[in-house]
């Protein structure tokens, strides 16, 4: 683990407050205990970039965004300042760079907007998917962290890549405000040998660290916790699996507050069907494939990353579910497909990690697909009746609510928990940041 800040408490004691003094590379930083901080958190994922501002002090969320489609026709961006109307604006988004300027655009607009300048950012909080083994917590960012997290990238092809880009754009536009890198996999680092190992020569791990990693762990984190406190409960004394269901989508299974198993490994790509991702499929179709249609192993990966998952399955209509669900309402028999083997293999994996905890006390949906497709839920619940699993299909209407969905009488408790990645990214950036 790289570890670049040097953090000494100090008191005035002619005023009584205490500042906290640290150094980032060789510039010297201070702040006051009592000084409002302002955490521009930016999430970049393969085809979305959502951020938010946030006040640490009382936690309020002072404006939020996302653009979303980026690098898909029909590009859009969404903008809320606290108290305000959404704003929607549909935008072409060809890349994560485009994307960053909207964020700052909209943030300092002087109509919308809710900074006078970008001085008013005390620092930047970036969600960065892949650490490997040099990084088990999160860090401030400098020259070496971001060097470390090129070394990796190709771990995670479809996202280091984007959140570098943009670590680069908010560097370019605040060279002197501190960053701080969160990293998804942290939270699985609690995974015990026979869960990351693979059945391949142990060399591999010995030598390239070769193992399951596991990602969305910030969200993973947030939701278990989140879930245990919605019920009422200590979540020391219970089984969780969750469920990130978006354009990247991952299962995990926490059994007393700690990630026992996921299913994402030593890159996004291994585990459920995604938007563009293949998931699980055997080794043996890379070269197989490779063979017939005269590829390279990266072109190959090309295609397992970027034209595979649902788009592949749907035979090119969409990565989006939306575009699914609505092309399979119209009929299109390969969008219906697709949507009916990606909530199959989302039931199996929450089989396989139920048997995995020897139990399971409640099953929660998040993200972008888990927090709003309704009949996904209610497609791969009905794989679960086995488990004593019963959805209530009212409490199952809702969109992006907090709730229990399951009936009373269930045996596995069913709900549906926002994950808010940004809040728990900008705690842990103020917390290093102060």
């Amino acid at each position: 683990m790289y570890a670049f800040a040097a953090v000494v408490p100090q008191r005035n004691w002619c005023t009584g407050e205490e500042h906290i003094k640290y150094w980032i590379g060789d510039r010297h930083c201070e702040y006051q205990e009592n000084k409002i901080m302002n955490i521009l958190v930016i999430n970049c994922g393969s085809s979305s970039l959502k951020y938010q501002l946030i006040n640490t002090d009382n936690e309020e969320v002072l404006a939020k965004g996302l653009c979303e489609r980026i690098g898909i026709d029909g590009g859009m961006h969404t903008y809320q300042s606290k108290g305000g109307d959404k704003v929607k604006t549909n935008v072409d988004i060809p890349d994560h760079t485009k994307a960053v300027s909207l964020v700052i655009e909209a943030l300092t607009d002087s109509k919308d907007g809710v900074i006078g300048s970008l001085s008013e950012i005390d620092a930047v909080g970036h969600r960065i998917v892949h650490g490997g083994e040099k990084f088990s917590k999160s860090v401030v960012i400098n020259d070496e962290v971001i060097a470390a997290i090129k070394e990796v990238s190709d771990l995670a092809p479809l996202h280091n890549p984007a959140n570098l880009t943009g670590i680069a754009s908010c560097k370019a536009l605040m060279p002197d405000v501190p960053m701080v890198a969160v990293f998804d996999t942290a939270f699985h680092q609690t995974m015990p040998e026979k869960a990351y190992l693979y059945g391949i020569p142990y060399e591999y791990y010995r030598k390239y660290k070769v193992r399951r990693y596991g990602f969305h762990g910030t969200s993973h984190e947030y939701v278990a916790n989140r879930t245990a406190e919605f019920l009422g409960r200590d979540i020391k004394d219970m089984k969780i699996i969750v469920c990130h269901l978006g354009n990247g989508a991952s299962v995990s299974a926490v059994k007393g507050g700690r990630c026992v198993d996921t299913s994402m490994g030593l890159t996004p790509l291994e585990g459920l069907i995604m938007g563009t991702r293949s998931g699980d499929i055997d080794p043996a179709i890379i070269g197989f494939v490779a063979g017939k249609e005269n590829l390279s192993i990266g072109q190959m990966l090309e295609v397992l990353n970027k034209r595979s998952g649902v788009l592949g399955l749907s035979d090119g209509v969409s990565s989006d579910f939306r575009d699914l669900a609505e092309a399979a309402g119209s009929g299109n028999a390969q969008a219906a497909k697709a949507l009916e083997t990606y909530a199959y293999h989302v039931a199996k994996y929450i089989g396989s990690y139920a048997a995995a905890m020897n139990g399971v006390d409640a099953i929660t949906f998040t993200a972008g697909v888990g927090e709003n497709n309704i009949s996904a839920r209610e497609e791969i619940c009905g794989y679960l009746t086995y488990l004593g699993t019963q959805i209530d299909p009212d409490r199952n209407n809702v969109r992006g609510e907090e709730t229990v969905i399951s009936k009373d009488g269930s045996k596995v408790t069913v709900l549906v928990i926002p994950t808010d990645e940004e809040m728990s990214i900008a705690r842990q950036t103020a917390a290093l940041c102060r």
